[in-house]
Formats: C-alpha cells, sequence, structure tokens
C-alpha cells in the first residue's frame, strides 16, 4: 500500500487476530496485505502486490473463526475481533494440496529455477505431485524477445492484468472455457505475429516461467543483483540487473517512484549492448594520411583500419596537448565540448566546469539544444523555471489530460501507461497531434491538426476561454502578469478564424477549451512536437498562457510537464550543461552570478553566454573553432542537415571523442577514449520528474575502457587543471554547493533512499513534487504571459518538395540506434530503417508496403522501404533518425528557433519517388547483426 494512502487510514484502524496474535490492520487492507506487512508469509500465486487480486488460485487460503469455508486472504479484509489462520491444519491443509495439484502440471525441464511456485513448493514442504499432469501446449518460440511456454501456465491471469490492466497493451487475453481454457494473444495468433509490444510485464508477472524471455535467462545461476537504473529516456525507471560473470543475464522493474516495477522492451530487453564485440576497449589514434571527410562509409567493426591503437597515456597527451596549443594559439573561443544527457550529473557537471575553466569559454551544450531548448526558453521566461511543475503521475490525480505534440506510447512508455490507467479511472484525455498514435484509442478528443499549426489551435483555444468568462481572474489577478497583452493577442484568433488553419472545427476547439479550463485539474504534457519548430518557443508559450490563465498550476493533478527524451537531459540542463547558463539556470552574463561561481571554482570566467550546438558547428566553418571535446554524443547523426555537421567536425584541427563504440561521429575524431557503459558506472541521474536517482555500477569496463568521470578529470589535468575528483560523492559534494534546489540530497541519502526530488533544501525536507504552490520563481514571483503569433515553418512544401517530413523515434530505438541497435532483441523487432505514409499516398506512388521509396529535401537525399500508416496524415513522411543507412537528419532544415536556439526538426519539404537504391554497402548492417558470444 502506498505511503499516502496509509498516512489517510492510519486513524483507521482495524483490531483483529493473526495466528493467535492480536494485530492492526488499516482500513481498506486485506488480510494479505496486513499480512506481509506484519511479516507473515501467506502463500500466493495469482496475487501481487499493486495488482488487482482475482482470487482464483486459491494458494492463499486461510480459515476464519466461525465460518463454514475458507477464505482468499488476497480478497478478504478483516473486520473487528475476526480471528484468522494462515497456519492451522485447515489452512495449510488447503494450501499445500494447491501447490501441490499446480506443481503436478509443470514440466519435467523448469523454464524458471526461481519461480514463485518453486519457492511455496519448497517453504511448504510439497515433494513430487501425486497427480499426473494434463495434456501440455507446445511452446511458442515466435517472438524474439519471449518465450511462451503454456505447459507451465498455471492460468492465474497475472500477465492478463499485467498486459490490460497495468500496461493497458490489451494483447493477452483468456479464452475458452473449462480444461480447454488458456492464455491468447489478440485472436489466438503466435505471439510473434501479434501487436504484444515487447513491454515484458507478463513476464515479470509470471510465477512460473510460462511466460520468460526467449533466452534461459532465468536459468543462469546469478552472482549478484544491483539496484539501479534505465539508460533510455527519461522516465526515470528503477530496475534490478542480474549479473553472473560480469555480464548482465537479465533485468528486472524495481518499484521506483516513476515505474513501480513496470518497464518498456528498452528497459528490459535492451542490455545487452554493453557486451557487444564492438565496444572501444582501447585508446586510438588517427593513423596518418587518412584524411576526415563528410563522405565516408563506415564499418564499426573495424575502427583499426582508420585508427591505431595507443596507450592511455599517449592518447591523453594527444587530445589535451592539442586542445591546450589551440587555446594558447588562438584563444579561449576556439575550443568548444558537447557533454552527454545520456552520462550521470556529476559527469556533466565536470565536463562543463573544464570547458568554462580549462577552455575559458562557455561554448558547451548537449543535447537539449535539440529537444526541449525552446521548452526551458519559454518555461524560464515565463515561470522562472525550465523544470517540469509535477511528476507525470500525477496525471492519476489529474480531471483532464491535454498531451500534444508527443507520443509517449513510443518515446516515454512507462509513463503513457500511467496515462492510460488514468484514463481507465475516469480521467478524459485530450491529445493533439498531427500523427494518430496508438493513444487516441484512449482519448476523448483526438486533435489531428495540419503540421505546424500548432499556434492557431492553442491561441483559439486561449480565445475561446477569455471570450466565454473561464479564466481564473483571481488566479489572474494575483500569480500572474501581463495578462491584458495576452486578452487582446488572441482577439483576432477565434476558432472560427483558426478552423481552416489548423484543420480542427471551431466547435472541438471550444469543447475542449472549456473541458480544460473547467476540470477541477488539468495536466498538460508535451513533447518534441512542440518544441523543434522554429515557433518551439511560441508554442510552449501558448501552452504556458493556458495553464496560468485557467488557474491549472500548483496544485496536484494540474501544471506542465514536458516529457524529457534521454536519461539524464533534465539533470545535464540542472548542472550547466548549455551555453548561457551556470548549474542552476544562473546566467553566466550576470556578474553577481559570476564572481559566486569564481569563488567556488577559484577560476577567472568567461562574461560571455558560448554558442550552442549548431552555432558551434556554423563557428567550425567560419573558421573560429578548430577544437572540440565531445562526451558521449553523436552529432554526426543528430544534428539537423547532418552533413553539413559532418563537414565541420572533419574540419577541425583535433576532435577528441569520448565514446563506447565508433559512432559516427568518432569515425571524424583524431583521439577516440573507450569510455564506461551505464551499468559500469555509479551515478547520479535526474528523470523528467526532477527525481535525482542513483545508478549504481554492476559490471566492470571492459578491456582498458575507463570510466567516463576518470577521463574528463585526465583529459582537465592536461589542460592544467589540478582536479584530484577520485569518486562520484566527491563531485556531487561540490555539486550541492552550487545548486541550492539539491541541497538537502546528500550522497548516504541517495545511497539509503535511491532517489529524492529536488527542490530539496535540508536534511528533512522530503523534496516538492508539486512546485509553484505559492509562487514562481520569477523576480516578482508572478507568471508572465507572453503573447505569441503564427510564424510558418522555415521551408513550406511547394511543386518541387510536396511532402513534409516529420522526425522523431521509434519504440525499440533510442537517439541516433548507437546502443539500441547493438541490443539483440530491439535490432532483432526493428532491423531496417523505415519511412511510414499514409496508404493513399503510397497508393498513388505506386508503392506496395515494404516497397521502396527515394525522400530528398534541398539538402540530400536517403532510399528506404515504405510502411503503410494511415495514422501519419496525407503529404506527410515520418522517419526515424537512428538508422545511419537511412539518416534523417540528412534531410532535415538546420533553421533555429530564434530564441530556443533549436533546430526544425519536425518539418521541412521533401520530395518522394518511388524506387531508389538503400544504403546497402557501408558494412553497417553486418556488422551490427554480431552478437557477443
Amino acid at each position: 500500500m502506498n505511503a499516502p494512502l496509509m498516512h489517510a487510514l492510519e486513524q483507521e484502524r482495524i483490531v483483529f487476530k493473526l495466528n493467535g496474535r492480536e494485530v492492526d490492520a488499516f482500513a481498506g487492507e486485506t488480510i494479505i496485505e496486513a499480512a506481509d506487512r506484519l511479516g507473515v508469509a501467506i502463500p500466493r500465486l495469482c496475487y501481487k502486490p499493486g495488482m488487482r487480486p482475482d482470487g482464483n488460485c486459491r494458494a492463499c487460503m486461510v480459515e476464519i473463526k466461525g465460518e463454514r469455508v475458507l477464505a482468499p486472504s488476497c480478497c478478504r479484509r478483516p473486520g473487528a475481533g475476526m480471528e484468522v489462520a494462515s497456519d492451522s491444519a485447515r489452512a495449510l491443509h488447503a494450501q499445500k494440496m494447491i501447490i501441490e495439484m499446480l506443481a503436478g502440471d509443470m514440466p519435467a525441464k523448469a523454464y524458471r529455477t526461481d519461480s514463485e511456485l518453486a519457492h511455496w513448493q519448497r517453504a511448504l514442504g510439497v515433494g513430487k505431485p501425486r497427480f499426473a499432469a494434463r495434456a501440455q501446449p507446445a511452446a511458442d518460440l515466435s517472438h524474439p524477445a519471449m518465450a511462451v511456454n503454456l505447459d507451465a501456465c498455471i492460468q492465474c491471469t497475472r500477465c492478463v492484468r499485467a498486459c490490460r490492466e497495468e500496461q493497458v497493451n490489451d494483447v493477452i487475453g483468456y479464452a475458452f472455457r473449462g480444461a480447454h481454457s488458456e492464455i491468447v494473444f489478440d485472436l489466438g495468433d503466435p505471439m510473434g505475429e501479434s501487436t504484444c509490444v515487447a513491454c515484458g510485464e507478463c513476464v515479470q508477472a509470471c510465477p512460473t516461467g510460462a511466460l520468460a524471455p526467449a533466452h534461459d535467462a532465468y536459468l543462469a545461476p546469478i552472482d549478484r543483483t544491483v539496484a539501479s537504473l534505465c539508460p533510455y529516456c527519461g522516465v526515470g525507471c528503477q530496475l534490478t540487473y542480474h549479473v553472473k560473470d560480469n555480464r548482465i543475464v537479465r533485468v528486472e522493474g524495481r518499484d521506483g517512484p516513476a515505474n513501480h516495477e513496470r518497464l518498456c522492451v528498452k528497459g528490459r530487453f535492451g542490455f545487452d549492448y554493453a557486451h557487444h564485440p564492438q565496444r572501444l576497449t582501447k585508446p586510438l589514434i588517427r593513423k596518418p594520411g587518412m584524411v576526415k571527410s563528410a563522405d565516408f562509409t563506415m564499418d564499426p567493426a573495424d575502427p583499426l583500419s582508420v585508427f591505431r591503437e595507443a596507450t592511455w597515456d599517449e592518447a591523453l597527451a594527444l587530445a589535451g596537448g592539442a586542445l591546450r596549443r589551440i587555446r594558447e594559439e588562438r584563444g579561449a573561443h576556439a575550443l568548444a565540448g558537447f557533454g552527454s544527457a545520456k552520462g550521470s550529473n556529476e559527469e556533466a557537471y565536470l565536463f562543463q566546469k573544464l570547458v568554462r575553466t580549462g577552455f575559458g569559454s562557455n561554448n558547451v551544450d548537449h543535447c537539449t539544444r535539440l529537444c526541449h531548448a525552446s521548452s526551458v526558453a519559454a518555461l524560464l521566461e515565463g515561470i522562472g523555471s525550465g523544470a517540469v511543475s509535477n511528476p507525470v503521475m500525477d496525471v492519476m490525480q489529474a480531471e483532464v489530460i491535454f498531451l500534444i505534440g508527443a507520443n509517449p506510447v513510443v518515446n516515454h512508455p512507462v509513463a503513457a501507461t500511467w496515462m492510460k490507467n488514468a484514463v481507465k479511472r475516469g480521467t478524459k484525455l485530450i491529445l493533439a497531434d498531427p500523427r494518430r498514435s496508438e493513444l487516441a484509442r484512449h482519448a476523448t478528443h483526438f486533435l489531428q491538426f495540419k503540421p505546424d499549426t500548432d499556434v492557431a489551435l492553442l491561441n483559439a483555444m486561449l480565445h475561446t476561454i477569455v471570450e466565454e468568462g473561464l479564466v481564473d481572474k483571481s488566479f489572474v489577478a494575483s500569480r500572474t502578469s501581463g495578462y491584458d497583452e495576452i486578452r487582446k493577442n488572441v482577439e483576432g484568433y477565434s476558432p472560427e478564424a483558426m478552423t481552416a488553419v489548423c484543420g480542427i472545427s471551431a466547435a472541438t476547439i471550444r469543447e475542449v477549451a472549456r473541458l480544460y479550463a473547467r476540470s477541477r485539474a488539468s495536466m498538460i504534457l508535451w513533447g518534441m512536437g512542440i518544441s523543434q519548430h522554429v515557433h518551439g518557443t511560441d508554442n510552449a508559450r501558448c501552452l504556458i498562457a493556458l495553464s496560468l490563465i485557467t488557474g491549472q498550476v500548483g496544485r496536484p493533478g494540474t501544471g506542465l510537464h514536458p516529457l524529457r527524451g534521454q536519461n539524464n537531459v533534465q539533470g545535464a540542463s540542472d548542472v550547466g550543461l548549455i551555453p548561457m547558463m551556470y548549474p542552476d539556470y544562473k546566467r553566466v552574463d550576470s556578474a553577481d552570478v559570476r564572481s559566486q561561481f569564481e569563488a567556488l571554482w577559484q577560476k577567472t570566467l568567461d562574461p560571455k553566454p558560448g554558442l550552442t550546438v549548431v552555432e558551434i558547428m556554423h563557428a567550425v566553418h567560419a573558421g573560429q573553432i578548430r577544437g572540440m571535446y565531445i562526451m558521449g554524443e553523436n552529432p554526426a547523426m543528430s544534428d539537423p542537415d547532418v552533413r553539413h555537421a559532418r563537414e565541420a567536425l572533419a574540419e577541425l584541427e583535433m576532435l577528441v571523442v569520448q565514446d563506447i563504440f565508433l559512432t559516427e561521429t568518432g569515425y571524424l575524431a583524431d583521439v577516440i577514449l573507450p569510455a564506461s557503459a551505464f551499468p559500469e558506472k555509479t551515478g547520479t541521474f535526474t528523470n523528467t520528474d526532477r527525481s535525482v536517482q542513483l545508478g549504481r555500477q554492476a559490471l566492470d569496463p571492459p578491456g582498458e575502457a575507463r570510466q567516463d568521470l576518470w577521463i574528463i578529470v585526465e583529459v582537465a589535468k592536461r589542460l592544467g587543471l589540478e582536479w584530484t575528483y577520485t569518486h562520484p560523492r566527491e563531485v556531487f559534494a561540490e555539486m550541492r554547493q552550487a545548486m541550492p534546489s539539491i541541497a538537502g540530497i546528500s550522497w548516504e541519502r541517495l545511497e539509503r533512499d535511491h532517489a529524492v526530488t529536488y527542490p530539496c533544501t535540508g536534511d528533512e525536507d522530503p523534496g516538492q513534487r508539486v512546485v509553484f504552490t505559492e509562487q514562481f520563481p520569477t523576480a516578482n514571483g508572478k507568471g508572465r504571459f507572453v503573447p505569441a503569433s503564427i510564424i510558418p515553418a522555415a521551408e513550406r512544401p511547394d511543386a518541387a518538395y510536396p511532402f513534409v517530413l516529420i522526425t522523431g523515434r521509434q519504440l525499440e530505438h533510442w537517439h541516433t540506434g548507437s546502443m539500441t541497435r547493438r541490443a539483440e532483441v530491439l535490432d532483432s523487432i526493428e532491423p531496417a530503417p523505415v519511412a511510414s505514409l499514409h496508404s493513399e499516398d503510397l497508393r498513388s506512388l505506386g508503392v506496395p508496403p515494404g516497397g521502396i521509396i527515394s525522400v530528398a529535401s534541398r539538402r540530400g537525399s536517403i532510399a528506404l522501404a515504405a510502411r503503410a500508416d494511415d495514422g501519419i496524415p496525407r503529404g506527410a513522411v515520418f522517419i526515424p533518425f537512428c538508422f545511419y543507412e537511412a539518416a534523417a537528419n540528412l534531410l532535415t532544415n538546420p533553421v533555429l528557433d530564434p530564441f530556443g536556439k533549436i533546430p526544425e526538426f519536425k518539418y521541412c519539404a521533401v520530395r518522394v519517388t518511388a524506387g531508389g537504391t538503400p544504403n546497402a554497402t557501408t558494412g553497417y548492417e553486418s556488422a551490427l547483426a554480431a552478437t557477443a558470444p
């Protein structure tokens, strides 16, 4: 039972007897819940904490004095004075009989040696069953991630509840009757041909191994378990690594604040990249005569064709010496650094400190520039903070969820489960997006507006709220400024005028505006469909205005939540890995702030804000930047107009790349420093909910690879910095001095509690999960309305390029694919690049699903297979950007939002034609198909 519920029920205690002892139960608590809390073990198989109790296995039967029949303790609540016995002769006989009968159906070869059924067999002393097994079905091995062994199925329906009620994927069902009843997928399809998304929740729920990983992960004896975190998206799921011989053999979800044991396909099955044979294990130096060029064909399995192996001393001397020489000859602004949103807070903090104190400039950035820079710009401007107001879990307390420009089923799958859970409990979901996603079937209202018309739609909602008197006047008067400006600005944006612009009827716009404004608690969540436009900051300004004008902020179930894309993009931004801010978003051009950091770091600091990701590439072409240090980022794949970025990287006098694989960026390096994968280091990571969590080392780095923190410190020493950090706790202690937001979070507290939410100002502060409750962290304590007008995309479709390109991620792959394409399960599910188009557009092109198309923009062209997806609007094409063979960012437009300096990834004009030759000569596919022995 969760802590708030326990607290609420603390005064309603029920006294009853359990196994002869007088005990207390909370009102609403079942007998088995009370027993678990009191340390009394009662057998169970269909029951699992957190799931709805079904009471169908009957293993948890208890005897209640005065009652004729035994009762299932998972479904029965104690009453005052009730006498319950789980250890009476009658109860034990029933429990043992159930366990024996179920064990009788188990196959000779166990699919899980540590199964719950086997545990209760041993605990109750049940020997070899006396009953013959029923006729058993054959195994279903059609899925690359999971095996279906129904001969071990006890029909407890945990998997059904996990799939339908927790993850709400609605794939697993229970079919037929009597002796013929069985678990099915969709309409009795093989699991591999069903709509299963491979979240593996059924595997974690199964008490027998009837659903298990396709390999023998549950049969392998393990050396230890390590409590850690998922290395992928910003949800920040906690998990447990199961380790044998310095290898992860399986992963299970842990009861963390963001996931409560849930995982997605990446978190559960995407761990084996760490063991891939393409791991970099020795420092590499570019061979003489190996010319760098944007036109390259790369084989990541063969780095020695371009590089030679070196010692750490040699590689660090060359890297640090060249960077130091460039600084001394050309000045501090001739150097720049890209840090990583995949690394820890401590690594990000030290990296930005290295650039500012070692390079001498603020030319440091990371991938937040490519995802939520515009959101942060608008949030800082409007409410004084770039962080989320409420955790994702607050959707469970919302009456209305407004989700726009995001596809969390793909990008934040566990967060999406909470949204689906909320809808099942009665919350109304308004989904607004040019693409129809899986969540549309759960939405009360789905607004499939025309691409690039966000401001028109949102201003029309604001117009409705003002015109119909739905403004929270007291909130606006006491907690905001600039209302008159926004009111005047939206006068010309009536839904009737905007319907032709955005493609949503005026009646629907008015209806959703009323629904959002009138609800007890409305919460806005958005993704990169909002931020990755030239008007991304304006899009976010409109969302902030919606929240402020209705008073839907500062309470549970309300507020603003930009969903963070990478596992530590929030934390990396918090600790100052951005060119215009020190840690805790303190401006570098503020003299008072700068003096504070000069005192802390004992260095004179540059007062000029640095260049952003795309601006740095322009500066390289202009001859202004001649050296770069890139840690864990892959701009040669992730930047817009990626050829332009590759040309820039090739021009550098010294490019130092710190990574775990030979990436496209690494291929253009002069020195490569082999680093640690996520499970190979300890550090803190801050998720999208502002929760600072501890990731723990589970493995040793391979070969001569070193932990990232050590590498950063060693590079710093070569630049003349006298750093002596030896453990991330030392860096975290310094971060607490620099960042009041985390001052109350000690390393010891994280080791004990695993996660603490900031702001947290003192040791006794539990952390503020909901912020802005009384005022905003602005100069006057008020939120500010900032009007937005329609600004069209920088490049519109025309006769030559009539389609709109939308880029994004896939469920199975993440960012530029350097990790997920080296995870065997993930790559087997989505092994090749695809472009998704509406089926009618495919028909008009004369291309069948699976046929080859060419997609070209004014910057480049690619050829890849076509996929029919009627969720894509007519005239648009969606391409994920994780495939080197068909890099979507060869096409995208590098034009920037003027405020957030974020590129317009979500909109550019392209031409789509039938045919073409996919890039199959890179050696990349065959190399990635290799897996560790």
